[in-house]
């Protein structure tokens, strides 16, 4: 194999390489995102005033 077709094949392995963690990052980061909107829909779920007072009128 040439020099030139070598430079080739590892620019190319190079920028796979790169183009995957580039995803993965992105699909972290949307993880992340998804993660924390879900954690913020679930504290304002909870209706704050439940439980405070107990009625014990019989």
């Amino acid at each position: 194999m040439d020099i030139a077709a070598l430079s080739i094949s590892m620019n190319q392995a190079s920028l796979s390489q790169a183009v995957g963690i580039k995803l993965l990052t992105i699909s972290k980061d949307q993880v992340e995102i998804q993660g924390n909107n879900l954690v913020q829909m679930l504290e304002k779920s909870v209706a704050p005033n439940l439980g405070r007072n107990l009625d014990i009128l019989a």
